[in-house]
């Protein structure tokens, strides 16, 4: 061990109080899925299921939240902050700041529709458009990676959403999976400063959050701040918030988001999203959380009918192959680019696959997938993701000082140069990227459409179809992802046929509904492509049972988490565990910060201790037995 690791380790350790989470539910194993990795390698299709199955919970939690009732005055609250001219924040870290953006984007998305459709309502559509702002830690460039450092700092969360003027008049959803997140109790402690409302929306248990949190514990026992607890459970990957937790927030959030639109008044002009049905519930405002939660349970079981759970391994065993041959992958989408890019980006922290590359890096590693959305230049396709312009973090020097302990300063201006707007534009997700990914043998195209796209698929110069039929001329694979009404699922079905059956298809017939939001089929998709990155990363061994063992340390939380890994499969107690994470980080980290390969810390450890390895000697074995 090295002196500078073995005092990273001793620093850690000085505050490891703060973030050992080992305790809280989201960090344990759930027994639904304990087996997760030996089914899935023996049967895709039942490791799916086993993956929906632990939806099960967001489900059960979701009804308790409707007949709770809480959603009514939620929406209530709301509302009368618009009408007083106030706004709302949405803040979040890493998934539920991915989370925090979407809900900004579904939100401007139906105003900037109802205002090209309607133009006698279109001032007032355009004002109530420019009324939602997302809050994520490390700004819109952290929508690719997590933003080393942003998570930790209660100053950094108080400092972003003050940076937008957060007032009194406004409405504050402090959004954390595990309700201990720094930044965002920062954003909610800066709401609270200047009189704003403010949500706190956490997915653990009060009594288990206050006995080892004490900055929860100082949130959940202020009165002036009212409190959302969607504890469904552990997640179906132990500690991977991204899966049940982050489903129900955005279940919870789109309905609120939906009965406040209705309320600002949808003109009768305004299509609907179709027209009801979901067991025939009423869709008034008072009965639409009920609409929603008959719809989420019919598309739910959907994805759990054996045509679908078939199609879906399929769509995984190619993506498998493509990845395990060292082959790449493309993603095509539009409406929905976000919840493509949000599924995309969380593989890397999560499973240390490589993440997107810039256009112009020719050192980092090539990304395993890209996203490519239907616009000429990646500015405008960047705007298209997010339904505005991409607001990154720009913060001079002097706006760092005292926010961070000296010896974290340089570091932090220089991570601060590095995620600016400039910056997230050299990721090319728009036509101008398409040169820098072409596809050939062994490679793999996946188009993600619904049904207000399809048809522009069925059309021959439609952005999805092409791009698919590119592929095929280039000797790629294809998939496709689509997701409509049972009526638009069998005539995909039937073109896809004629047009190309050698491409894996997956069409989910998805109840109708007439939400203006979308909402049940936005949870159905998320849960859907959860399902797909996560049994395909199972199936590559990156998943033991259901413990993520290729976790990346890179915020105090994970962390504690990979220390906690190493201690239980190495038989190490936790300091002993944390010294040799920190000895081992070290040896990947250049690798790391170059965005190029590097073999698992947790699984380079687990050898080392067990074996009395070298690092060398650990991942030379791990390549050997993993076969990567």
């Amino acid at each position: 061990m090295s002196a500078t690791s073995d005092q990273r380790s001793a620093d850690f350790l000085s505050i490891a109080d703060q973030f050992k989470l080992g305790a809280l539910v989201t960090e344990s194993s759930h027994p639904t899925s304990a087996n997760l990795s030996d089914i899935a390698r023996n049967d895709t299709a039942a490791g799916l299921n086993q993956l929906f199955d632990v939806d099960d919970d967001v489900l059960r939690k979701y009804a308790e939240f409707v007949a709770g009732g809480r959603v009514t005055q939620m929406a209530a609250t709301v509302v009368q902050a618009l009408r007083n001219g106030g706004r709302i924040f949405f803040t979040g870290c890493g998934s539920t700041g991915r989370l925090s953006i979407q809900l900004a984007s579904i939100w401007r998305h139906h105003w900037q529709q109802l205002e090209t459709r309607d133009t006698e309502h279109g001032t007032r559509a355009s004002d109530w458009e420019d009324r939602a702002f997302p809050v994520m830690a490390g700004g819109d460039f952290a929508l690719i990676k997590a933003v080393e450092g942003f998570e930790d700092f209660t100053a950094f969360g108080k400092k972003q959403i003050a940076d937008l003027g957060v007032c009194s008049k406004d409405v504050v959803f402090a959004i954390t999976e595990g309700g201990e997140t720094s930044f965002v109790i920062g954003t909610a402690w800066r709401g609270v400063e200047v009189g704003a409302k403010v949500y706190f929306i956490y997915n653990n248990p009060d009594g288990i959050l206050c006995q080892h949190v004490q900055r929860s514990r100082e949130v959940i026992q202020d009165a002036r701040i009212e409190k959302i607890n969607l504890t469904t459970g552990p997640m179906a990957i132990t500690g991977s918030t991204r899966m049940q937790a982050t489903s129900i927030q955005l279940a919870v959030m789109v309905t609120v988001m939906e009965m406040v639109v209705r309320e600002l008044g949808a003109p009768a002009s305004l299509p609907a999203a179709s027209s009801t049905s979901a067991g025939n519930k009423p869709s008034g405002t008072l009965a639409l959380p009920a609409t929603f939660l008959a719809a989420l349970n019919e598309l739910h079981a959907t994805l759990k009918s054996p045509a679908v759970l078939a199609q879906l391994a399929r769509l995984v065993e190619l993506e498998e192959s493509v990845y395990r041959s060292g082959h790449r992958n493309n993603y095509y989408a539009d409406r929905v680019g976000i919840d493509m890019l949000t599924d995309t980006t969380e593989r890397s922290p999560t499973y240390c696959t490589p993440p997107f590359r810039k256009f112009d890096d020719t050192t980092a590693s090539e990304s395993w997938a890209f996203l490519f959305v239907p616009h000429a230049d990646s500015p405008t396709a960047w705007e298209r993701i997010c339904k505005r312009t991409p607001r990154c973090v720009d913060w001079r020097a002097d706006d760092v000082r005292g926010l961070v302990p000296d010896d974290r300063f340089a570091r932090t201006v220089e991570i601060i140069g590095k995620i600016g707007y400039s910056e997230l534009m050299r990721f090319r997700i728009g036509l101008d990227g398409l040169p820098n990914r072409p596809l050939g043998r062994g490679d793999c195209a996946v188009a993600l459409v619904v049904e207000s796209e399809k048809g522009s698929f069925f059309a021959p110069d439609g952005f999805q179809r092409v791009q698919l039929e590119e592929a095929v001329k280039s000797g790629a694979r294809t998939g496709l992802i689509f997701v409509g009404s049972e009526t638009s699922c069998r005539e995909m079905g039937e073109f896809v046929a004629q047009w190309n059956p050698q491409c894996a298809a997956v069409l989910v017939p998805a109840p109708k509904t007439d939400l203006l939001l979308d909402g049940v089929m936005r949870v159905g998709l998320k849960m859907l492509l959860n399902a797909l990155s996560t049994c395909t990363m199972v199936r590559l061994g990156r998943v033991m049972g259901n413990t993520m063992i290729w976790v990346v340390p890179s915020n105090l939380k994970l962390i504690d988490r990979a220390t906690r890994y190493i201690s239980r499969l190495a038989n190490l107690d936790y300091v002993a565990a944390n010294r040799l994470l920190f000895e081992v980080f070290e040896y990947v980290e250049p690798r790391m910060k170059a965005d190029q390969a590097y073999p698992p810390v947790v699984g380079v450890s687990v050898l080392r201790a067990r074996h009395g390895l070298t690092n060398e000697e650990a991942e030379k074995r791990l390549r050997e037995e993993l076969g990567w």
